[in-house]
């Protein structure tokens, strides 16, 4: 898909341009909900998940170095990216629950990493799409509140739902567009999924991944995404990139999430087609940084088993072990 042309655009909303395979809707869900589960259960594991790793969080205060990047994994699609002296965070989420209410809902397997009261000045925060597990209410309003003077860059039609939320300063773009922000080249990059939070609002916001780079650093966030043909065309356009942060988890069962959620091997091929639309820099081999598994139960397969498979599948490629990051909750790395 070339910049200029738009077939993501739709009347009233958006799509994905190349998937023929389409998102599934409501009756899909009550299928694997309810007919799936009872039809076809999973095979039990033999033994429980293994509990999610966490560190204690030792990130820099108040910035990190301008020439340094800086990931802190917060959980689930949350990081702190610290990068040419400002902070910025990734669908930030900090309530107990993904959902629409706090007393029901996917529920918080491990706490979030970095205590909210915590965190540095926050200077930007970027959002991928409006789903609940990555846009939460309560957390807009906390860090509307505490960083009155952070610039929030959002997808098209996100801004209507955070300016009644108390955020002052938002700027949305479209697939490709950029902006900066207190001295961070910000691009929004196009990522195959949906957008909801409700049963009539389908679609009708827009949904996209992100690049960031500062001082000779790039780092590319894909938000939430299935495989698709423009990572490339991503490298080529923002990169190449020092650190990857790909999701490996919520993909089972694959009839319904392939779509919308890459599995550990599609990370590890998008990963790939990254490095080949832009080669990284001599002697600076980029990152594949693991994120979207371990903090909440969402889909079918066990808690522990996407880092797991994304290890078996890097081992695969022949790359270089060290060039995956599958953090613990709460760990910082310095790029």
């Amino acid at each position: 898909m070339s910049e200029g042309a738009k077939p993501h655009h739709v009347p009233g909303g958006f799509r994905n341009p190349w998937s023929s395979e389409p998102v599934r809707g409501f009756g899909a869900l009550l299928k694997w909900k309810v007919l799936d589960r009872f039809l076809r259960p999973r095979a039990r594991p033999t033994a429980p998940p293994a509990a999610p790793r966490v560190v204690p969080p030792s990130f820099p205060r108040p910035h990190a170095p301008s020439d340094r990047l800086v990931l802190t994994w917060v959980g689930h699609s949350t990081f702190l990216v610290q990068l040419g002296g400002v902070n910025l965070l990734t669908d930030p989420v900090w309530s107990e629950r993904a959902s629409p209410v706090q007393f029901a809902g996917p529920k918080r397997r491990v706490p979030a990493a970095i205590d909210f009261a915590a965190l540095p000045a926050i200077d930007a925060v970027l959002l991928s799409h409006n789903h609940y597990d990555h846009l939460d209410d309560g957390t807009v309003r906390r860090l509307a509140a505490a960083h009155p003077g952070a610039r929030w860059v959002a997808p098209l039609g996100l801004g209507a739902f955070l300016a009644p939320r108390g955020v002052r300063d938002v700027i949305e773009l479209d697939w490709w567009e950029e902006t900066r922000v207190a001295g961070l080249a910000i691009g929004s990059t196009p990522a195959q999924h949906f957008s909801s939070r409700g049963i009539r609002d389908r679609d009708r916001t827009l949904w996209c991944g992100w690049s960031v780079a500062a001082a000779g650093r790039q780092v590319y966030f894909a938000g939430d995404t299935g495989y698709h043909p423009e990572f490339a065309a991503i490298a080529d356009r923002f990169g190449p990139f020092h650190a990857a942060l790909l999701p490996i988890g919520a993909y089972d069962p694959r009839w319904f999430m392939r779509p919308v959620h890459m599995n550990p091997e599609e990370a590890v091929r998008a990963f790939q087609d990254l490095e080949r639309g832009r080669p990284p820099v001599p002697g600076r081999p980029a990152i594949m940084v693991g994120m979207h598994w371990g903090t909440f139960q969402l889909t079918d397969e066990p808690l522990d088993e996407p880092p797991i498979r994304a290890r078996a599948a890097w081992r695969e490629t022949g790359l270089d072990p060290e060039r995956l990051w599958l953090p613990a909750h709460g760990e910082s790395r310095a790029i």
